[in-house]
């Protein structure tokens, strides 16, 4: 019996040090895997600030880029302001700035180019790209404590981050119109005496309403056309995506969804629906007939009043006799009578239609060629030469037009104004559609491509109707200060 407990006792303390030295080696694999699990925690946690980093950089960044070099020095400002609030490594490591970090580009995918030369030349540079790896090289490393007993290799692991931020849409409207000229500013000197040296843009003539619909620079037949809202330029877009049905929503917020219409041409349908779009567009004056838009989506205006030619025009001494200025097929172009130097034979006052509801005219000496217009608009002529600009008709203001540089649609109060419905908050400048100007005659087809020459400001002076769209023309407007969402690419 002693032998026999012997030897179960020496089998008990043989698997008691086989148990010991087992759990010996699995205790070296648990601490390894524990040692593992904690480096790369350190490593995910550490790719997750720094992703946020990045992220918010260029959103603020891309905020800020409107074509200008200040707009490019202002994303700088903004990225190294949210970077400066930002910490890492559990919200208590502050981040130095480095405006290495950001770069500039015209599309999601590059070819980016640095802050200086972004300044340099800024149009087009819609993106902007946030690397963190350049912001300070020991935030993008991390040094390794356990894996590093596995290979000295994994002694540390790279996290830099970065991100793509830029626009997705663009405050265009989803109509375009021939431009009346191919020439971007050009003096026209009407015949005086004095003879005054008007500014015209792309053809059109500040303060003068257009039915949008009447327009042809190459025939007498009307030409007028939907954009697709979808497809950017250089894309050749389906047919479908110009049907009234699809374009219908961005007929009532006045946007397209893409980052631009210039660079390369865009797909557009012919005619322009209005038939079937107008009540959209009318919801700029508070309308929103059978739920076609939401005031949610698409507010109006601040200032939703009709300028009816006959009787809401009291700055004018002769009342207009149209809405906006007679159509003319004079020269075999479809225009205005107020665009032909001369004015076609037996043109009078009240031909001209309203004017100066949205704009007043403006000097040629005002423009300065290859500069964006002043943020604050170009000097006009003042109205005791306005005489001097319509003639034969000779339309001329009265003494209750607005003083200085203001213009009826800008009042907040009498009989230019009307606000909107207390219920739906309204928003300047709603009423103004900001109309791709396209290079014309356009190839043949109901779908086709068309080169966009510039982007011209028009105010719905009235609603539209099935079969008009008067507007006032009020300038152009440089592609990216219109603005539109922000997104991130990546």
């Amino acid at each position: 019996m002693s032998g026999t407990a012997g030897s179960l006792g020496e089998g008990r303390g043989r698997q008691r040090g086989a148990i010991a030295i087992v759990f010996a080696l699995m205790l070296v694999v648990l601490v390894g895997f524990v040692g593992m699990s904690l480096d790369l925690g350190r490593v995910y946690n550490r790719k997750m600030d720094l992703q946020a980093v990045a992220n918010a950089a260029a959103l603020a960044a891309a905020r800020q880029l409107n074509g200008t070099p200040a707009g490019v020095a202002n994303a700088l400002t903004q990225a190294a302001n949210i970077v400066s609030s930002l910490k890492y490594q559990y919200n208590q490591q502050s981040i130095g700035w480095n405006s290495a970090a950001l770069s500039f580009g015209s599309s999601s995918t590059g070819a980016w180019v640095d802050a200086a030369t972004a300044q340099a030349a800024p149009d087009g540079l819609l993106f902007a790209k946030a690397d963190t790896s350049k912001l300070d090289a020991s935030l993008a490393t991390i040094s390794l404590v356990f894996m590093r007993a596995l290979s000295e290799t994994l002694s540390s692991s790279s996290v830099g981050a970065t991100a793509v931020a830029g626009r997705s849409t663009i405050n265009v409207a989803p109509i375009a119109v021939c431009a009346l000229s191919n020439t971007a500013a050009a003096a026209r000197v009407n015949p005086g005496p004095p003879a005054y040296s008007e500014l015209t843009e792309y053809g059109f003539r500040r303060g003068v309403a257009y039915d949008l619909m009447q327009l042809n620079p190459n025939g007498t037949t009307a030409e007028n056309f939907v954009v697709d809202p979808f497809d950017p330029p250089g894309v050749y877009g389906a047919a479908s995506n110009t049907a009234p049905g699809v374009v219908g929503p961005y007929a009532c917020t006045g946007k397209l969804a893409i980052p631009r219409v210039t660079g390369a041409p865009i797909t557009v349908g012919r005619p322009f629906p209005l038939a079937s779009l107008f009540n959209q567009l009318n919801s700029r004056f508070d309308q929103y007939s059978g739920s076609l838009c939401s005031f949610a989506t698409a507010p109006p205006d601040t200032n939703i009043k009709s300028y009816v030619y006959n009787t809401a025009i009291p700055w004018m001494s002769t009342t207009p006799g149209v809405q906006g200025a007679a159509s003319t097929t004079s020269g075999g172009k479809l225009w205005t009578v107020a665009d032909p130097l001369p004015a076609p034979p037996g043109t009078t006052a009240a031909m001209y239609g309203p004017l100066w509801a949205y704009a007043r005219a403006v000097p040629y000496s005002s423009y300065v060629p290859g500069s964006a217009e002043p943020a604050n608009g170009y000097t006009p002529f003042n109205t005791s030469v306005w005489s001097s600009l319509y003639k034969p008709g000779v339309p001329v203001a009265t003494g209750s037009y607005p003083s200085g540089v203001l213009t009826p649609y800008m009042a907040t109060n009498g009989a230019n104004f009307l606000a909107p419905s207390a219920a739906h908050k309204g928003i300047a400048n709603r009423r103004v559609l900001n109309v791709a100007l396209l290079s014309c005659p356009i190839g043949a087809g109901t779908t086709t491509t068309a080169t966009v020459l510039g982007i011209g400001k028009f105010l719905m002076t009235v609603p539209a109707t099935g079969a008009t769209l008067f507007a006032e023309f009020g300038g152009l407007a440089t592609e990216q200060s219109l603005g539109g969402a922000v997104e991130l690419y990546q």
